[in-house]
């Protein structure tokens, strides 16, 4: 038994596995897997293995169980694949013994945790840590918060992940090996079942390529670090389940919807005649992960022409990771024709890759190895692959078919305490004693305070009643199902990220556009939280005005004045609306620009609106123009900064490339989709059109074309042809010109582009009325 003085910690608990498998002192040749149901006596049969019940007899585990409870439930929400495992878990508080004895080697360990609440235990107020050779695993782990984490990064899947599985590789180098749970003090931790897979395939080794090391290697010395699956992805492929993986019982998952764009990769498929490049590959990965590979799509050469097939993992920061990439060839039967670089974290990983000529042939299945470091204010790992500048005129492309991610300890620490808010972080010590500071100084002033927070709330009285109606107003559920008729479908004037728009009537008269969130939307809590933050306190001619919200039964709803002519983009194409007249446009895109500016330069740093686009810009009765939708807006970079760090968010057509590919944010990334939209207006046509011909795919790409070579009033709507002024249209073009170049310190700012705008249709209005002119 280990015993940990962790300061006070009411009650120590103690779990130990020992990793290994024997019978009277000699191996059992036929048990390379333990799997072990927590907290009950029954075996469980799943996917043709069976679970053994640790409170059962058996002479491979030995298990203490003072101080535990029991636990166990009928049935679970969700019905998951393993709900009859799922269903019992053992709690501690204090310490508990599995041991098994076995000889050394190397392990994977797999700990299942599914937060169900049962008699007094709350799973949302369990912290505990775990340890075991040495490593840390786990540190103040919270299962319902990792939970969410996992599901908020994984959106818009299938199914949401409901149980934790954390998986490690663990170097056995002793007959006797300790696993510890330790429940932070005043808590305790709960385990519902233990997966023990020996490996005896070197799966790891440790000479590996250093991303951005021109193709250096590293030692890693991974027989003396602890390892710790963050995922597994099958590229390109449906999720591979436990028992299709007869190796090591590995899961890999589906790969969409950690890709920045999921329609930049097509799906390539091969059934037949795959085998292995190397015999010593055979327990790297299952055959059917080589079976699927995901390979750029057409349109993305044109789409994006200096953009990659692009995956976003978020992971812990201040770690080393080891980047698994699989390969095999499906479709090309010699070298040369497919030929691409990997990126790391904005770093060349590998240059010239051909997966023919590195796997000996097609349908050969090899692995490559890199490893990288993040930072302490990195939380995301990106993995990018795109063709060679060269190649790309010859139409190659990238592939890869699976992808694995691992995190390494660090000074044999793999845990990581994420910051979860001042609730959790009062469990602690320091937080403790900081506590009892504040509160004898809250005492010491407690007669000031009331007298401030009666003076406030006198002053909050008075401000309510004139705020009545305005941003920030709190409507109750009730109020707004009277309003939209129970959310009547008939009633939808919109349908975003977010969720459904409809038109309703508030109980004074006034109409309003309500945006309900779907829970299945990608944007969430964060997004409905800045949109309130950022209209409650700012507010002009050329920003849709919210007149309040709902947050109420889980809901998140916000209500916005309606504006009656709906989007620009439904007056320039897809509907019946009559068309925009020239004039019309300069108008509405001065307004649009004139509502950007208030947000770059209103406050220090300004805000970045980050999703520009003609279904954003909102028309009144008037056709007064105003921008909406600020829920991916970000606060620009403070004075001694050019940038802000953060991931790629917007929509698909309008993306700046520099902040797509450096994932540095600026107003001049407004600035570059605004002039996506300004030549969305001359040419009144959706940004991405993939049933065009190839070059004429991307709004943008072909406008700058026809542009440049003079030719840009060949591709203008129908419609406005004889009723421009040749000079107003020049003058806007060549502004939006500038405003898409590739580099943002080329680009105008908001301003110069307003004054631009508003030149042009000086023009524009001298042409309609020569005899004003001068």
């Amino acid at each position: 038994m280990v015993v940990k003085d962790r300061g006070g910690v009411l009650g120590l608990f103690v779990l130990v596995i020992l990793l290994g498998f024997v019978k009277n002192g000699e191996a059992l040749a036929h048990a390379h897997t333990l799997l072990i149901n927590c907290g009950t006596n029954e075996n469980v049969t799943l996917d043709g293995a069976q679970w053994v019940g640790d409170s059962a007899p058996n002479k491979n585990i030995t298990i203490s169980t003072s101080h535990t409870i029991e636990a166990a439930i009928s049935s679970i929400d969700g019905n998951p694949a393993y709900e009859s495992l799922y269903r019992t878990a053992r709690i501690f508080s204090e310490p508990l013994n599995y041991t098994i004895h076995g000889a050394p080697g190397n392990y994977f360990l797999r700990l299942h945790f599914y937060p169900f609440k049962i008699l007094n235990f709350d799973p949302d107020q369990s912290y505990f840590g775990v340890e075991t050779c040495c490593f840390t695993l786990a540190s103040s782990l919270n299962v319902p918060y990792a939970i969410s984490q996992k599901n908020a990064h994984a959106s818009g899947r299938n199914s949401s992940f409901i149980a934790l599985v954390k998986e490690y590789y663990i170097p056995v180098q002793t007959n006797s090996t300790v696993i510890t749970f330790l429940p932070d003090k005043g808590s305790f931790g709960f385990i519902n079942a233990i997966e023990i897979v020996q490996v005896f395939d070197k799966l790891f080794v440790d000479s590996v390529k250093q991303v951005g090391g021109n193709g250096a290697d590293v030692g890693l010395d991974l027989q003396n670090r602890g390892i710790e699956t963050m995922y597994r992805l099958n590229i390109g492929g449906t999720m591979i389940k436990r028992d299709q993986d007869s190796s090591f019982r590995r899961k890999w998952e589906e790969d969409w919807s950690y890709m920045i764009n999921p329609d930049a990769g097509t799906q390539l498929r091969n059934t037949s005649r795959i085998t292995y490049a190397s015999p010593n590959d055979t327990s790297l990965a299952p055959l059917v992960v080589y079976e699927t590979a995901k390979t750029m799509t057409n349109i993305t050469l044109v789409v994006m022409r200096f953009f990659n097939m692009s995956w976003r993992l978020p992971v812990d920061p201040s770690f080393d990771y080891l980047i698994r990439l699989h390969f095999c060839e499906l479709v090309y039967d010699k070298s040369s024709q497919r030929i691409f670089r990997i990126y790391v974290n904005n770093k060349t990983a590998a240059e010239n890759v051909d997966i023919f000529t590195k796997a000996g042939g097609r349908d050969k299945a090899y692995h490559e190895d890199y490893v990288d470091a993040m930072t302490s204010n990195s939380n995301n790992l990106w993995v990018q692959l795109g063709p060679e500048a060269a190649s790309i005129d010859q139409g190659s492309d990238a592939a890869l078919n699976g992808l694995e991610i691992f995190k390494l300890s660090r000074d044999g620490n793999l845990g990581y305490v994420p910051n979860l808010g001042d609730e959790s972080n009062g469990k602690s010590n320091v937080r403790f004693w900081l506590g009892i500071v504040f509160g004898i100084v809250a005492i010491a002033g407690i007669g000031w305070l009331i007298i401030c927070v009666c003076k406030k709330k006198r002053t909050k009285d008075v401000k309510g009643k004139k705020s009545c109606g305005r941003s920030g107003k709190r409507f109750t559920l009730a109020d707004l199902k009277a309003a939209t008729n129970n959310f009547d479908d008939s009633l939808v004037i919109g349908v975003g990220g977010f969720g459904k728009v409809y038109k309703g009537e508030l109980n004074d008269g006034i109409l309003a556009a309500i945006k309900r969130s779907n829970p299945q939307s990608q944007q969430g809590l964060l997004e409905f939280e800045t949109e309130i933050e950022l209209l409650s306190k700012l507010r002009h001619r050329h920003l849709v005005s919210m007149i309040g919200f709902c947050d109420e039964q889980n809901e998140m709803i916000l209500i916005y004045e309606y504006m009656s002519n709906g989007t620009l983009r439904s007056h320039l194409f897809g509907g019946d609306l009559p068309s925009l007249s020239w004039k019309q446009r300069l108008e509405i895109c001065i307004g649009a620009a004139r509502g950007l500016y208030y947000l770059h330069t209103g406050s220090e740093g300004g805000i970045i609106h980050r999703d520009v686009k003609t279904t954003n810009i909102l028309l009144d009765g008037r056709f007064v123009a105003k921008m909406s939708d600020f829920g991916l807006s970000k606060s620009g970079p403070s004075l001694e900064h050019t940038h802000v760090s953060t991931a790629v968010k917007g929509s698909f057509g309008y993306l700046d490339p520099e902040y797509f590919m450096k994932q540095r944010l600026t107003a001049k990334s407004d600035v570059y989709s605004f002039g996506v939209v300004m030549f969305e207006v001359v040419c009144a046509r959706a940004v991405i059109n993939s049933s065009l011909p190839l070059e004429q795919i991307n709004l943008a790409e072909w406008a700058m074309v026809c542009q440049k070579k003079g030719i840009l009033e060949t591709i203008i709507d129908p419609s406005l042809r004889g009723n421009y002024s040749p000079k107003s249209l020049k003058s806007f073009a060549e502004i939006a010109e500038k405003c898409l170049a590739d580099e943002g310190v080329a680009r105008p700012t908001m301003g110069e582009l307003l004054c631009h705008l508003e030149y042009a249709l000086q023009l524009q209005d001298s042409w309609l009325n020569p005899n004003d002119a001068g």
